[in-house]
């Protein structure tokens, strides 16, 4: 797994409009142990990944999981986040609106194998399953297809409890090809994408979905697997 480093005190602490390098020491301090919370969490859920993955594979013919990549907020994306949704720049109001702060992203050979890792990780007694987006049966106008969750952990810190969300992408090998190049096209575009590359995203997208359907249907043809 590759990890990418991109108790609140009652919303009191102000996050400052100014850069790192204007922030008191106090600050930075609490700025710090506010993100650690979510690494916490999103070390708890990856190990949880991680053992249903190895189980898997112990018990079946192929791994259920591809890889998977997690990802933490660094400061100043958490700002410009909060500033893009209107967020006040306190802890407190980060805690209560930003629940991507800690992100996974689990890509799967099977379209199955998302939603065997949805049930899994949702019906376990710890996990509280806040939000789901099902972008597989009901597609971004763009193409897009992911499976996304909210999911909330306990992190158990030296003198207390804390329930953690905890974003979780979960998407096939195909549709996150897509994304990955689409995110690109789109950036290199600055977000203004001729008419003519986003149909042909669009029809890249269904091709996609078409790919993941026909390797469904042979891996259920060869291994008698049924298909979702």
């Amino acid at each position: 797994m590759t990890t990418v480093d991109d108790n609140p005190r009652n919303g009191l602490v102000d996050l400052v409009e100014a850069s790192a390098d204007d922030m008191t020491r106090e600050t930075v301090r609490e700025l710090a142990g506010f993100r650690m919370r979510y690494k916490f969490a999103m070390d708890e859920v990856s190990t949880k990944i991680a053992i249903l993955r190895e189980e898997f594979e112990h018990a079946h013919d192929h791994s259920p999981i591809e890889h998977v990549r997690t990802r933490l907020k660094s400061p100043d994306s958490l700002l410009a986040k909060a500033r893009k949704i209107g967020c006040p720049l306190t802890l407190e109001a980060l805690e209560q609106q930003i629940r991507d702060i800690a992100g996974i992203r689990v890509v799967c050979p099977f379209v199955s194998d998302v939603y065997w890792i949805m049930e899994m990780l949702g019906g376990q007694s710890d996990v509280d399953v806040v939000e789901v987006e099902d972008y597989i049966a009901d597609p971004k106008a763009n193409g897009y297809r992911s499976l996304h969750l909210i999911i909330k952990v306990p992190v158990y810190l030296s003198d207390r409890v804390v329930d953690v969300p905890v974003e979780l992408q979960i998407r096939t090998i195909a549709m996150d090809f897509w994304a990955s190049v689409e995110h690109s096209i789109y950036y290199k575009y600055d977000g203004t994408v001729p008419t003519t590359l986003r149909d042909e995203l669009g029809a890249a997208a269904r091709t996609a979905a078409d790919l993941d359907a026909t390797m469904a249907r042979l891996r259920s043809e060869v291994h008698g697997i049924s298909v979702r």
